[in-house]
Parts: structure tokens; C-alpha cells; sequence
């Protein structure tokens, strides 16, 4: 696996610094755009269109703080594409009662009361997530680089994706 920390000379971060980012990426832009190596032997024309599709996917994945997480998950062995994972029995019990909830939203959508309710549940599970992952996240740039930690991480990766989805259902309820 590629290492975006390495490509662009900058510590493993959570947080990366969005300006180094910004500025490495033009820098590697213009080192490898392919109008450079319109002259240049297949092999070189090849290598340059990777550096390319390299560095514009380490842009992305940096820029935004759910792919970075997935992505130093990912670089740590800890998470796969497509992973079945287990969240805590609290917390699915917490969401059953937020998705029945919803429900109730959705089979009587003029109930101003339980929309209020549930988008504001959501909104302070979200921020209760934020503060929690935060404190988390800042451990292991200060640092702490373990794997308990990185599992913890993890575990809120999982939880903020499960709320996500029901933000989506929300949202597309409303859409209706």
C-alpha cells in the first residue's frame, strides 16, 4: 500500500496540515503531469501517469478527515474493504431506539415534535462522536500510536459510518 504520508513528506496525522497538502499536491502535479512526458519512453509516460493517479488520490483521501481515518486505519492492517464489523451491544441499543424513533417519523410525518426529536438526537450523537473521536485522534498525532488505540479508533469509524446511514434515511425521508 502507497504510504499519501510519505508522497508527501508530512507526519502520519489524523489532522494533517491542509496547507503542506494543498502545496505538495501542485508541486507533484506539475512534476507529473503527462503533457511533461508527451516525448518521453512508454515506461517513463507509464510511471508518470501513475505518480499522477497517485497523487491525486492521496489529495482526496487526505482532504477529508472520514477517508484519512479509514485510510491510517487501512495502513495499519485494521480495516478492509467491505469489513463486517461487530459494533458494541450499547451502542446498537442506543440506535434501536433512535431508529424506532424515525419510524415513528416516517409512518406519521406531519408530527413536527418527532422530527425535532429525532434530527436533534442525531445531531448530539454526532457531536458526542466528534468530541469523543477527537480526543482519541489527537492521542495517537501527539504520539500514542498503538494498536488498542488505533482499535478504538476504529470503533468509532464504525459507529460515526451506522449513524451516517440513518442521517441518509432521514434525508432521504425528507426528500420525499
Amino acid at each position: 500500500m502507497n504510504n499519501y504520508f510519505e508522497l508527501y513528506q508530512i507526519p502520519l496525522s489524523f489532522h494533517p496540515d491542509v496547507a503542506k497538502i494543498k502545496t505538495k499536491f501542485y508541486e507533484l502535479s506539475r512534476l507529473y503531469h503527462p503533457d511533461r512526458f508527451t516525448q518521453a519512453a512508454e515506461e517513463e509516460r507509464a510511471e508518470s501517469l501513475r505518480m499522477a493517479a497517485l497523487n491525486n488520490d492521496a489529495y482526496k483521501t487526505l482532504n477529508k478527515p472520514d477517508a484519512t481515518m479509514s485510510y491510517i486505519l487501512k495502513l495499519h492492517g485494521l480495516l478492509e474493504d467491505e469489513e463486517k464489523y461487530n459494533l458494541p451491544a450499547a451502542f446498537l441499543m442506543e440506535m434501536m431506539d433512535l431508529n424506532e424513533l424515525l419510524s415513528e417519523y416516517e409512518a406519521d410525518p406531519g408530527n413536527e415534535s418527532t422530527r425535532t426529536q429525532v434530527t436533534d438526537t442525531l445531531k448530539d450523537l454526532l457531536g458526542q462522536w466528534e468530541q469523543e473521536v477527537l480526543k482519541l485522534t489527537d492521542k495517537f498525532d501527539t504520539g500514542e500510536q498503538s494498536r488498542d488505540l488505533l482499535l478504538q479508533i476504529k470503533d468509532y469509524y464504525f459507529r460515526k459510518k451506522y449513524l451516517l446511514r440513518i442521517q441518509e434515511r432521514i434525508d432521504k425521508f425528507a426528500a420525499r
